[in-house]
């Protein structure tokens, strides 16, 4: 069995939905089971976050967002299913719409988006992307069924980047695909709590997705098609003549992933590692090329560096003084106050005289950052 996982960028219209269920129908031909792993809609998904902060806003700009998304929807349903079908489909697809209208109203009267209601917002872009290519498998006589990751991935109740607990979510992926027979249609990025309240697993969750199926389904590979030609030595954007990296370890484009190559979710390589599942990156516009493979061992050795990457926007936070000097637990009051805040730490560098401690974050933690450390430090500040 396959898992194969396409990107926004791959199902951004109508043309290109075709394209990427040609790739399924020829992957069935191939392979006698095959799950398929869906984003959003191209864009989707940073569209029902601006209409939720619209809304909360009490703009009644809201309304003329959600006409876009509505719109984008049944165009590409329309563009998608026989003329025959449509009608029947688009009563399905108007009253998932209805309920995204439902709950932005919502969001508009009480003027508050609270993470929990952003996550069951955000939800809908897999729901309604997934279910209409459900509609156009079907439409081409390929039996598929739609799946919710909400019944399958179980996860705490942090939201907007929920943690999986792999052990229940293990349990329910093996018995939903036990007596499955047809093709599965799933919603990525999205999951839900024991309570059934819907998360998400953090802005690229669906390779995560796929990587959880697939391990708990111990398939055989784990197919994550993208808009590039695999893992790239460089970003194609900075460096004209980059190309693409034949193989890495799981620890390479771990490393490359969480230092800004946004080719592959750094969290996607932990299931497929545990059960040594290789994850091949491939290019959906160019569907014949063999891509990126990420296993256990690197076969390639044509170069000692496999590639550099970058992360655009950091912040630096620099921690100094004398009194740092030969002064035990400086780093881990600091590292702890932060951590116990939920700031994620990029990188951190130390001055051998342990005079400064400087610490790369994300931009948007700069301001949460530098007053949990001042409170961390009030004394020592106050001493000079």
């Amino acid at each position: 069995m396959k898992i194969l996982k396409f990107g926004g960028s791959s199902v951004g219209n109508a043309e290109r939905i075709k394209n990427v269920v040609d790739i399924v129908i020829n992957s069935l031909k191939v392979n006698k089971k095959v799950a398929v792993v869906f984003s959003a809609f191209q864009g989707i998904t940073d569209l029902l976050i601006e209409t939720g902060n619209q809304a909360a806003l009490g703009s009644n700009i809201y309304l003329t967002s959600l006409e876009t998304i509505t719109n984008k929807h049944k165009t590409i349903l329309r563009d998608l299913v026989k003329h025959e079908n449509y009608n029947e489909y688009e009563v399905i697809v108007e009253r998932r719409l209805n309920e995204l209208y439902e709950l932005l109203q919502g969001v508009f009267l009480i003027k508050e988006l609270t993470p929990k209601t952003l996550d069951y917002l955000m939800s809908f872009g897999e729901r309604l992307s997934c279910q209409i290519i459900t509609f156009c498998f079907n439409d081409k006589n390929i039996i598929a069924e739609f799946c919710d990751a909400r019944k399958l991935i179980k996860t705490d109740d942090n939201y907007n980047n929920a943690k999986v607990d792999l052990l229940k979510t293990n349990i329910k992926i093996k018995e939903n695909f036990e007596n499955k027979t047809n093709l599965q249609v799933i919603t990525g990025f999205i999951s839900s709590t024991v309570n059934e309240e819907t998360t998400t697993l953090g802005r690229g969750g669906s390779d995560y997705t796929a990587s959880i199926i697939g391990a708990a389904l111990d398939v055989e590979e784990i197919e994550i098609w993208t808009d590039v030609d695999g893992v790239l030595t460089a970003d194609p954007r900075k460096v004209n003549n980059a190309f693409p990296v034949l193989n890495l370890s799981y620890e390479e484009a771990m490393e490359l992933s969480h230092f800004g190559a946004k080719v592959i979710h750094p969290p996607t390589m932990y299931p497929a590692m545990v059960k040594q599942i290789p994850i091949r990156i491939k290019n959906t516009f160019n569907p014949n090329f063999v891509g990126t493979i990420i296993g256990a061992k690197n076969t390639d050795f044509r170069f000692r560096i496999k590639g550099i990457s970058s992360i655009d926007e950091v912040s630096i936070l620099r921690v100094q003084g004398p009194g740092m000097v030969g002064v035990a637990g400086i780093a881990k009051r600091l590292l702890g106050s932060l951590a116990v805040a939920g700031i994620n730490i990029i990188l951190i560098s130390q001055a051998s005289s342990e005079h400064s401690i400087c610490l790369a974050i994300l931009p948007k933690y700069t301001a949460k950052a530098k007053k949990i450390i001042e409170q961390e430090f009030v004394y020592e500040i106050k001493d000079g």
